[in-house]
C-alpha cells in the first residue's frame, strides 16, 4: 500500500511538472482532445446485443 502511495504521488508530481510551463490554451486543448475523441468514439460504437451464449 506504501509502494502504491509513493508510485500515485510521483505520478501525479510529474504531471503537475508537465503541466507547469504550459499555457492556458494549451492546457484547454490538453483536456478538450481526449473528450472529443471519446465522444467520437461513442458515436461509432452502437449498443451491443446480447446473444444467447452471453449469459
Amino acid at each position: 500500500m506504501l509502494l502504491r502511495l509513493a508510485y500515485l504521488a510521483a505520478t501525479k508530481t510529474f504531471s503537475l511538472l508537465r503541466l507547469l510551463p504550459m499555457s492556458d490554451r494549451d492546457k484547454d486543448i490538453e483536456i478538450l482532445t481526449p473528450r472529443h475523441q471519446l465522444l467520437v468514439l461513442q458515436r461509432q460504437v452502437g449498443k451491443p446485443t446480447f446473444t444467447d451464449t452471453d449469459s
